[in-house]
């Protein structure tokens, strides 16, 4: 019987790869990806020429007992999405399901997500969290964020640059302006930055500064105790550039 490896790849910075998961992509029979064009990229920068195989959240469930059908018959397959750890609001999770309903090993390999390394930098409580992804764009939005008001430990939303002014004042608007955040983008890139404070003052700068590229937003947890939100301080968010 073969093994199904899930293996995290960079969510910036080449040089994140680990050298078992290039070890494990080479030996792999096969290899399934997310895009086959972003990954192609990547397995051509580590000479990498295994046979690739799409594989998304569109055409999982139809290509799944296939894949779980040759890890049976002793073909080791990896797993790769776009960037970072497949399974992570990426695809992964059903065809693991599927794979160890049949009994087949599944290994996952310690590698990138994005939102560790935005959390453990943002200055606030990781100790316990609570990893939201993608807020729903619009049906159950509202009922979400409420179901989160007094939620104590730190949150983490993965957001586009084009949502992200309209979800922080959404945050503001549930949660008090005074409320910490931290946004952190570009994750292991040259443009790399973090961009923390209240909500309000967060607002303010990428109101002034347009958000680009992939965006991690970490949010501070209820206070076990509120206290009246004080009125709002007038200085600039500060901001971290790598």
């Amino acid at each position: 019987m073969g093994t199904l490896y899930i293996v995290p790849t960079p969510v910036g910075n080449m040089e994140d790869m680990t050298f078992r998961a290039v070890r494990i992509l080479k030996e792999a029979d096969l290899i399934l990806a997310e895009d086959t064009r972003t990954s192609g990229i990547l397995l051509k920068h580590y000479d990498i020429r295994n046979t690739l195989m799409s594989h998304h959240k569109f055409n999982e469930h139809g290509t799944s007992a296939g894949i779980v059908a040759r890890l049976l018959a002793g073909e080791n397959v990896a797993l790769i999405s776009d960037a970072g750890t497949p399974g992570i609001s990426d695809p992964g999770f059903f065809l693991v399901r599927e794979a160890v309903r049949a009994g087949v090993e599944v290994q996952c390999l310690p590698g990138a997500t994005a939102f560790v390394p935005a959390l453990v930098s943002s200055g606030l409580p990781c100790d316990r969290f609570a990893f939201e992804g993608f807020l729903p764009q619009k049906k159950g939005r509202q009922t979400k964020l409420e179901s989160l008001k007094d939620e104590q430990r730190t949150m983490i939303f993965y957001e586009s640059p084009y949502r992200l002014v309209k979800t922080l004042q959404q945050f503001a608007e549930a949660y008090g302006g005074e409320r910490q955040v931290s946004v952190c983008r570009e994750i292991s890139k040259i443009h790399e930055e973090s961009v923390r404070g209240t909500l309000d003052e967060v607002v303010a700068h990428f109101k002034e500064h347009e958000p680009k590229g992939e965006i991690v937003i970490v949010l501070s947890g209820c206070p076990a105790k509120e206290h009246p939100v004080k009125e709002a301080k007038e200085h600039k968010p500060k901001t971290d550039r790598l």
